[in-house]
């Protein structure tokens, strides 16, 4: 996969981003690299060798390139996508409105919604969710696709809510401090509630997955192992970023509520079922079998895991 130029970006966005630093960018995306004499590697792609910290060779299939061409090949993004990354990374991200002078706004409008500066990195964020029990391939999915993000002043996870076309319309932010305390939560100023967190809808498929918080979210595909889409949280309990995916997906005929187990959780599970049969939806019921919600149940389970493997150990 070659890197083409594109009138859209000048000379100097195209050396910025063919110029970034492979073994931190592969960091920042939770790769595990490593220096081997002359090159860098990484723990999940041995046959991979960056050398220079500027170009990539995969010698398992013959492929290579610079970083744009390495998120094009590793995490889906097109060319464009690639280039627009990397100059967010950089800091120099494009097309960024002008911040308004403060001023007062006319009761009952909404702010207007810009999303946090984005990080050189995302090494906290990467190490707060690995702690929260998350996947490493779940993290990296989220940050390739544009989903989530650390913020570069106070560090907190980002995840951005897209809507059908993909447009960013909202933004919750968590704190990466939380894990002994309770912790910084909240959408980021002039967010749409309306849509809410959500991946990208398969047309294949006719169900969706809905819950409360996007590290629930993140948890549940952890214990499935896997990736993938039709899922939403509401970053709380107002339903209406489910009407919307409904609406922007109408062949969605199944909804299964994911929410936590505690009692606003299960109050809200009884009165979005009923909403959504009246509406003609088939809807299905799942809760963690332990906890309070599917995070608390991923820990829960990993630590039992911990134990069992110890004890084990100690048997022997």
């Amino acid at each position: 996969m070659e890197t083409k130029t594109d009138h859209r970006f000048s000379d100097a966005e195209m050396e910025i981003a063919r110029e970034t630093d492979l073994p931190g960018l592969l960091e920042s995306l939770g790769y595990h690299v490593h220096r081997i004499g002359n090159y860098h590697t990484t723990k999940e792609m041995d046959s991979l060798r960056i050398r220079n910290r500027r170009t990539w060779f995969r010698y398992s299939n013959k492929t290579g390139g610079d970083a744009i061409t390495f998120l094009q090949r590793f995490c889906g993004k097109s060319f464009q996508e690639a280039v627009e990354y990397l100059l967010a990374y950089h800091g120099r991200s494009r097309n960024a409105p002008a911040r308004p002078s403060p001023q007062a706004r006319p009761k009952g409008e909404r702010s207007l919604f810009m999303l946090p500066p984005v990080s050189a990195d995302h090494r906290r964020v990467f190490a707060y969710l690995q702690k929260r029990g998350i996947a490493p391939q779940v993290i990296r999915a989220f940050l390739c696709a544009g989903l989530l993000y650390e913020d570069a002043l106070h560090h907190n996870c980002v995840f951005v809510g897209r809507d059908a076309a993909g447009v960013p319309r909202f933004a919750n932010q968590r704190g990466t401090y939380d894990l002994n305390r309770p912790g910084f939560k909240g959408d980021v100023a002039g967010s749409d509630k309306r849509i809410g967190f959500r991946l990208p809808s398969r047309p294949d498929l006719d169900w969706v997955l809905v819950f409360e918080a996007p590290i629930d979210l993140m948890s549940y595909l952890t214990l499935r192992r896997q990736v993938t889409s039709n899922a939403i949280a509401l970053c709380g309990l107002y339903e209406g970023a489910l009407d919307t995916y409904l609406r922007d997906n109408p062949a969605i005929q199944q909804i299964v509520l994911c929410l936590d187990a505690d009692g606003p959780g299960q109050t809200a599970t009884e009165q979005f079922q009923a909403k959504y049969e009246k509406l003609g939806c088939i809807v299905k019921i799942k809760k963690p079998p332990r906890g309070k919600d599917w995070n608390e149940y991923l820990r829960q389970r990993s630590q039992r895991k911990e134990r069992g493997d110890a004890c084990q150990e100690q048997s022997r």
